[in-house]
């Protein structure tokens, strides 16, 4: 496989004989994390899920931000420290991705922890000059990187003439950004040009390259992130090492709702917890998912429910799998593996998740369809729930295993509905499918007997 058909503005091939390294910007944390949040990591988990899948050795680190203003000032709002704000929303990034099914990176680096590397990072760009000591703070030179704007495709004579410049001595230039601001404010760290605290991208820089190297294979983030932040971790970094950054950048787009930019004042950011209470892990993958993956894409109810329909008919066909037990057979392996190909040629091809699920559905279609005419033979099933569950875990959607004792209840409470409905006992019989309701197990009947489902429970289809 050549990772650089996998993403279409890769530099180079990438050597998959070899550890595969990601460095993902992760969140700074002073508040919940929100779909927004949730679809950039969902993205990434995938990615990271099917390198994997087809025997891939991946490095992957994912940053918190935890020393930043937006944490100083929610700290000083709720009377309390910073590290306390921190802690409490790292906490809560866990148990919101931990429910999201997402896999844990190789080591979560945090700013907070990596103070001595920034100083050392800082220390060598003055030492060549490219940095600068002024009365508020160390700065980056922008113009001692000529190569400035190129992953944003940006120039810098445009950049200076269109730069809101305000008053401020303090820079020799208005597109010079600080690596380290002196404070009084805590939290606050000694340094040999003053007290103070690293800037925002030089905590990535160099937490990146402690981690993976100086040159390592896929970093990413939102599409927010592009120009400055990642701009600007370029700049330093290959003024550090004198060598290319990254080989491969990957940007997601961002989530609107109802067509508007989430924001704070409108008061339609959605958090992670909220959706995650409605609708469950395995929509919300599919909900992320849906689109291109560097696309905007919408937040909707309608959206929502679409893809709700398609897990339920995912459920169904993974019951209708494991409960096949005749002797037909139609040949299917061609079938799944003409599936299996277009799911992998399709992440192959620019990371297109939005035709993998398409492959993953017409797999889907197809054994529901065999199902419903009476043709899913035992084989077939077997045939094609292997490949099922191979896309499943690559897209990191779950389907709870039932326990054998689970199992043998439900078999007996519909043996037990059968006979009552023989016998026309059909008010006995219906208590029992109540009951069976209850417990989120729907019953499928089909000629000559019935199979159950264990259907995920959805708040919001409620």
């Amino acid at each position: 496989m050549k990772l650089q058909d996998t993403l279409s503005n890769a530099e180079q091939e990438l050597d998959v004989s070899k550890k595969v390294k990601i460095y993902l910007c992760g969140v700074t944390v002073y508040d919940e994390s929100h779909i927004g949040h949730a679809r950039t990591i969902i993205v990434f988990d995938v990615l990271r899920k099917y390198l994997e899948s087809k025997g891939i050795e991946i490095e992957f680190i994912q940053n918190f931000t935890d020393v930043d203003d937006k944490i100083i000032n929610r700290a000083k709002t709720e009377s309390t420290t910073a590290e306390t704000i921190s802690t409490k929303y790292i906490e809560n990034y866990f148990k919101d991705f931990d429910g999201l099914n997402v896999k844990h990176a190789t080591n979560y680096p945090k700013a907070t922890e990596h103070i001595d590397d920034i100083i050392k990072f800082i220390e060598k760009l003055i030492e060549k000059e490219i940095a600068y000591v002024s009365k508020n703070g160390v700065y980056f030179a922008v113009s001692k990187f000529p190569e400035y704007g190129k992953l944003s495709k940006k120039k810098i004579d445009e950049l200076e003439s269109g730069a809101r410049i305000e008053v401020d001595e303090a820079k020799n230039n208005p597109l010079d950004f600080a690596v380290w601001k002196f404070s009084d404010v805590e939290p606050v760290w000694d340094s040999p040009w003053g007290k103070g605290r690293p800037g925002w991208h030089i905590e990535c820089s160099a937490m990146s390259t402690k981690y993976l190297g100086e040159n390592f294979d896929i970093h990413g983030g939102g599409r927010d992130l592009i120009f400055p932040h990642h701009e600007n971790e370029i700049a330093q970094s290959e003024s550090f090492t004198g060598n290319q950054f990254a080989k491969i950048w990957m940007h997601v787009g961002m989530v609107t709702i109802d067509g508007e930019k989430m924001s704070k004042s409108i008061g339609n950011i959605k958090s992670i917890k909220h959706v995650l209470e409605n609708w469950g892990p395995n929509i919300i993958r599919l909900f992320c998912l849906s689109g291109h993956y560097s696309k905007p894409i919408d937040y909707s109810e309608e959206l929502l429910k679409e893809n709700l329909t398609k897990w339920r008919q995912a459920e169904t066909c993974y019951y209708e799998l494991i409960h096949a037990n005749s002797e037909n057979s139609e040949n299917v392996g061609s079938t799944v593996q003409k599936l299996g190909s277009e799911f992998d040629k399709a992440l192959e091809d620019d990371f297109n998740t939005h035709l993998a699920l398409s492959a993953f559905f017409q797999l889907v279609k197809e054994a529901n369809r065999l199902a419903a005419e009476e043709k899913l033979g035992k084989e077939d099933a077997e045939i094609i729930k292997t490949e099922l569950q191979r896309m499943l875990k690559v897209l990191g959607l779950d389907i709870p295993e039932m326990t054998q004792d689970m199992k043998q209840e439900i078999d007996t409470m519909i043996e037990n509905r059968e006979k009552l409905r023989q016998e026309k006992q059909f008010q006995e019989a219906d208590q029992i499918r109540d009951k069976l309701n209850e417990m989120n197990i729907e019953l499928i009947d089909h000629k000559g007997k019935t199979i159950w489902m264990k259907k995920e429970n959805i708040k919001a289809e409620k």
